[in-house]
């Protein structure tokens, strides 16, 4: 599920690339541009960072600053891993919560773009089931015996 979240998501910015591209040409070439580009590119932007989160926690690719970890001891970074792990979960649950109730209120208020029109609660429903994987995945690594290596 992971995988195919981070493959959705590389999708999409590659849909959004190419319209932005069609969109400039067509500005400087001959006057014209897509109308609601912007909109387009900071919704699917959102939905795309969301949609990566899951693999990204998964293969323990996030940021790691072991400057203050690189002399503990390997149980010590063992156990900040899992505590770590199980912050991020911790978050990733509110982010769920609170993504949900957006979402619900932008469909029962028909919330939408300005220039498109476009509804916003479709934006929420590609963002809350990354966020709920992804807190799955960290309470997954907070808990597990074998804590896995970054990247494995």
């Amino acid at each position: 599920m992971a995988r195919s979240s981070a493959i959705l998501a590389g999708v999409l910015l590659t849909v959004i690339t190419l319209i932005t591209c069609v969109s400039l040409i067509g500005r400087n070439t001959i006057g014209v541009t897509l109308v609601g580009d912007y909109e387009l590119t900071a919704f699917t932007a959102g939905a795309a960072i969301a949609l990566f989160l899951p693999w990204c926690q998964l293969k323990r690719e996030n940021i790691i600053v072991d400057f203050f970890t690189s002399k503990a001891s390997s149980d010590s970074v063992v156990w900040m891993d899992r505590f770590g792990a199980l912050l991020l979960a911790l978050l990733m649950l509110l982010l769920t919560w609170r993504t949900t109730v957006g979402g619900i209120s932008a469909y029962e208020t028909q919330t939408t773009s300005m220039m498109l029109g476009f509804p916003e609660w479709i934006v929420y429903c590609f963002m809350v089931p990354p966020f709920l994987l992804t807190a799955l995945i960290a309470l997954y690594q907070a808990f597990v015996r074998n804590f896995p290596e970054q990247g494995e």
